[in-house]
């Protein structure tokens, strides 16, 4: 897994969530020093850390996980959101049409 890459995340999300490395580390229950060296990706957290670290900074696995993570279902369902919040109404309720026309093709 490359620690570099979910360090920098985390470091990314905690300074944009306002959190100095100290409080995070309160919400946390580890020790500021350990936080530092998470960030850094000379040390990798435990599994109950790294949830603790998602509930903290209110941030999915996932996110935090992309260099390590495969596409799939859950990758492709973000992808799809961001697309469709990004688009117009109008075009949000062709996308709509069309899907349903595929779907009940499949089920057909």
């Amino acid at each position: 897994m490359e620690e570099k890459g979910l360090g920098r995340r985390i470091n990314a999300v905690r300074k944009c969530r306002g959190f100095t490395s100290e409080r995070l580390s309160e919400l946390c229950n580890i020790n500021a020093t350990y936080l530092r060296q998470i960030e850094g990706g000379t040390k990798m957290p435990s599994l109950p850390v790294f949830i603790n670290i998602c509930n903290a900074l209110k941030i999915s696995p996932d996110y935090l996980l992309r260099d390590a993570l495969e596409d799939n279902e859950v990758s492709k369902i973000r992808e799809l959101s961001e697309l469709w919040e990004s688009t117009s109404p109008d075009r949000q309720e062709i996308a709509a049409a069309m899907i349903r026309a595929v779907l009940e093709l499949e089920n057909n």
